[in-house]
């Protein structure tokens, strides 16, 4: 079942709505639809962030100091523990 939808636009939304239905010759009903549908499914989406997404912008900000950690991360570790047992 369709439902109906009163929604007022500011004037920049409407003409923005406007233009854009025009260029894809699509109604301005179905860029309002296209727009919901991605924003409920962004919303959506944004509550399933998985832990990498949650520190993807960390990775890579701090250096250890140590050049060949990501080649000889064995040896290092091996050492770290060596020297505190």
């Amino acid at each position: 079942m369709q439902s109906q939808l009163t929604v007022r636009l500011t004037d920049d939304l409407d003409k923005g709505v406007a233009a854009l239905a025009k260029k894809l010759h699509l109604k301005r009903a179905d860029i309002v639809r296209m727009a919901l549908r991605k924003f409920i499914n962004g919303v959506e989406r944004d509550t399933e962030v998985s832990p990498y997404e949650k520190v993807q912008n960390l990775i890579g900000s701090l250096q250890s100091g140590i050049t060949d950690l990501g080649e000889a991360h064995r040896e290092h570790l091996l050492k770290k523990f060596r020297k505190h047992a």
